[in-house]
C-alpha cells in the first residue's frame, strides 16, 4: 500500500487474484484488528472508516473506501451464530477498520460491493474461531466472499530487525508447517482441525506469532469449509515469507 517496496509482492497478489474470483454480491471480512468479548457484527448501512494506526504518512489518513454496509446480511450472520450457540451482537455504529479497507481498496477499488465486518473473540481461543467459521458455513450457498484479513507471520519487532540465518529458518519452518496443514489432501480433516487448534505447538509458532490475533482469521475461514485449501500466495512481505490460502466452495 502507498507504494512501499516491502509490500510489492502482496499488492500484486491482491490485484491479480481478484479477476479469478466470481464477483461477490457481498463481502464478509474477519479483521485481526477488532476483538470483542462476544462476536460482534457491523450492521450499519453506511459505516465510516476507522484509521486504527499511527505514525504513517498523511495520505494514509485520507484513504476513502465508501463501501455500503449490509444490515440484512449482518442479521443473517447473527442468526446463524445464535443458532449454533455462539454469543453474538450487532453493532450499527462501528465502522470498517484497515483490516477491511486496505485489502479491499486494492482488490475492489470501486467500493461498490456491500461489506460486513466480524470481530475476533478477545479470548483468542482457536477452537472458538473454528466454530465461528463452521456456523458461517450456512452462508456458503450464497455468492459471498469471506475474507480473513490477517498475516501468516506477525512478529512486528522481527519485521524491522535485520534477518539472519536463524530467524529466516524460524520463519520458513512455521510457514512450511502452516502450508502443509492447510493444503495437505492426505491429512484427515479431524487431524487438520486438531493441529490448527493446537497451532502454538507448531515449530517456532510463538516467534512468528507472539500474539495470535493475526492468525485467527485463518481459523474462521478454515471452519467455513473444514477442508483443504489452495496455496495462492507464497511470497515476501517486508522480507518475511508469508502465505495466503483460498478455500473454495
Amino acid at each position: 500500500m502507498l507504494g512501499d517496496d516491502g509490500h510489492h509482492e502482496m499488492v500484486s497478489f491482491l490485484k491479480n487474484i481478484t479477476p479469478t474470483l466470481a464477483t461477490p454480491t457481498a463481502i464478509i471480512v474477519i479483521s485481526a484488528h477488532w476483538e470483542e468479548q462476544k462476536v460482534t457484527i457491523t450492521s450499519g448501512k453506511t459505516p465510516d472508516l476507522i484509521y486504527d494506526y499511527s505514525g504513517f504518512p498523511d495520505e494514509s489518513y485520507k484513504i476513502k473506501y465508501p463501501a455500503p454496509g449490509n444490515p440484512d446480511l449482518a442479521e443473517e450472520i447473527y442468526t446463524l451464530l445464535q443458532e449454533n450457540e455462539i454469543e453474538a451482537t450487532l453493532d450499527e455504529q462501528r465502522g470498517f477498520d484497515h483490516g477491511l479497507f486496505v485489502p479491499l481498496k486494492i482488490m475492489f477499488p470501486d467500493a461498490d460491493i456491500p461489506c460486513v465486518q466480524i470481530s475476533l473473540l478477545s479470548s483468542l481461543n482457536p477452537e472458538s474461531h473454528i466454530r465461528i467459521g463452521q456456523a458461517l458455513s450456512g452462508l456458503r450457498k450464497e455468492n459471498l466472499l469471506i475474507l480473513g484479513s490477517g498475516f501468516s507471520f506477525h512478529n512486528m519487532s522481527a519485521f524491522f530487525r535485520k534477518s539472519n540465518e536463524e530467524t529466516d529458518e524460524r520463519n520458513e519452518t512455521f510457514q512450511n508447517w502452516l502450508v502443509d496443514i492447510c493444503t495437505n489432501e492426505d491429512m484427515p480433516d479431524d487431524e487438520r482441525e486438531q493441529k490448527l487448534s493446537a497451532w502454538d505447538d507448531a515449530p517456532f509458532a510463538r516467534y512468528c506469532h507472539p500474539r495470535e490475533e493475526h492468525l485467527l482469521p485463518l481459523h474462521i475461514c478454515y471452519g467455513v469449509t473444514s477442508s483443504t485449501a489452495e496455496l495462492v500466495f507464497n511470497g515476501k512481505v517486508i522480507g518475511k515469507r508469508v502465505s495466503a490460502f483460498l478455500w473454495d466452495n
